[in-house]
């Protein structure tokens, strides 16, 4: 089965360089009409040019395809509001949101100042939403939407010298987690890509004969899927140099300790059960959980 864009109209932010491009070139090869995004800042967020974003446009249009440009920052609420009308006013529709911005402000938890935290965060989690919030209401009139979040191993396992990084990307598969349940009624599908490609946000954290194998052109075929009308909904796709592998959140079985003279030691005797993952499963929301948790405790 072949994966068409016809008549789909998409968003990519961060779409100037690296993988966001990529995404962005690949939608528009299977005929999707794509708005390239871009502030044009360099890797710590500082600066902005619409150069970058304006190349791209450039290389869409030489594939027969349509697009255009736009330099809102995704922490800007003016700015995003901005780029859902510019796009509206252009393409009539928004089918795909591709939310792929993002900044590094790499330094140990310890020496980390407050700024880092917090532009990191605002860019990567805050902007997601941001433009995540100002496309939900077309795509729910629409009933119809398709919406990727940018997550990372480093949110979903960590990496030293990333806090500010790691916290903002495993956030936004808490989003996610939410916006799956809260899009079904109207059709729209939320997923997040766990990337690991060469480009100039990594090209200081990997050896340069990575770049050959991680080139972001690897992860794209991905993204086609979790963006596409047949989408899942609420899956984590990791994906680089040609592999792929779904990643979840699970929890162990677990067991009833009891409520009668409860203590610490109690809870100790019994965590090597409580820590027994051999029957692990995930749940599709939190109540789920809850019902497990109810069931245990009524000795179900």
């Amino acid at each position: 089965m072949t994966i068409s864009f016809e008549g789909k109209v998409a968003i990519v932010t961060g779409a100037g360089g690296g993988l966001g491009r990529c995404h962005a070139l690949e939608l528009a090869r299977r005929g999707a009409k794509v708005v390239v995004n871009d502030l044009g800042g360099s890797v710590d967020g500082s600066g902005g040019s619409s150069e970058a974003a304006d190349k791209v446009v450039e290389e869409i249009k030489a594939l027969g395809a349509e697009a255009i440009s736009n330099g809102s920052s995704v922490t800007d609420d003016a700015g995003v509001a901005n780029l859902v009308k510019q796009t509206v006013d252009a393409f009539g529709r928004i089918d795909i949101m591709i939310n792929n911005a993002g900044i590094l402000r790499d330094k140990s938890f310890a020496k980390m100042e407050q700024k880092d935290w917090d532009l990191v965060v605002d860019v990567h989690l805050a902007g997601s939403a941001k433009a995540t919030k100002a496309v939900w209401p077309v795509m729910k009139e629409q009933q119809y939407g398709r919406i990727m979040m940018t997550s990372s191993s480093s949110g979903l396992y960590g990496n030293f010298g990333q806090a500010n990084y790691g916290a903002a990307k495993l956030g936004l598969a808490g989003l996610m987690n939410t916006l799956k349940i809260e899009g079904q009624k109207d059709n729209i599908k939320v997923n997040t890509l766990a990337p690991v490609a060469f480009t100039r946000m990594t090209e200081n954290l990997m050896p340069p004969e990575a770049e050959a194998m991680l080139k972001p052109e690897f992860v794209s075929p991905g993204v086609m899927i979790l963006v596409s009308e047949d989408a899942p909904t609420g899956t984590i796709l990791c994906a680089g140099a040609g592999v792929f592998a779904a990643a979840q959140v699970v929890e162990a079985d677990g067991v009833y300790v009891g409520r009668d003279d409860l203590t610490a030691e109690k809870v100790l005797e019994n965590w090597d059960q409580i820590t027994d993952f051999s029957n692990a499963k995930p749940f599709f929301m939190g109540g789920e959980q809850t019902g497990k948790f109810f069931e245990k405790a009524s000795g179900k």
